[in-house]
């Protein structure tokens, strides 16, 4: 039995879905990058600077993938 067709609407939303869903995981692994060099340089640095910097790049790093995670869990969010 094949699934029945989508109207030119859920077509419409099932793309947007897709391409959200895909730009939510490009932004997250980008993050993850971020999030890994961060935490590298703030158990490796000699200098309390550095390592407080990458203390703040940590930390905000791990806010913008929760609030990505957030974004896609609204009401109403096709992503949830």
């Amino acid at each position: 039995m094949s699934a029945p067709a989508l109207s030119t609407n859920d077509r419409t939303g099932a793309a947007l879905e897709t391409e959200l869903r895909v730009l939510f995981h490009r932004l997250n692994n980008q993050l993850g990058i971020i999030l890994a060099h961060a935490e590298l340089l703030e158990v490796t640095s000699p200098d309390e600077l550095q390592r407080a910097r990458a203390s703040q790049i940590v930390a905000t790093a791990l806010e913008a993938m929760g609030t990505s995670r957030e974004i896609g869990r609204r009401p109403g969010s096709e992503l949830a």
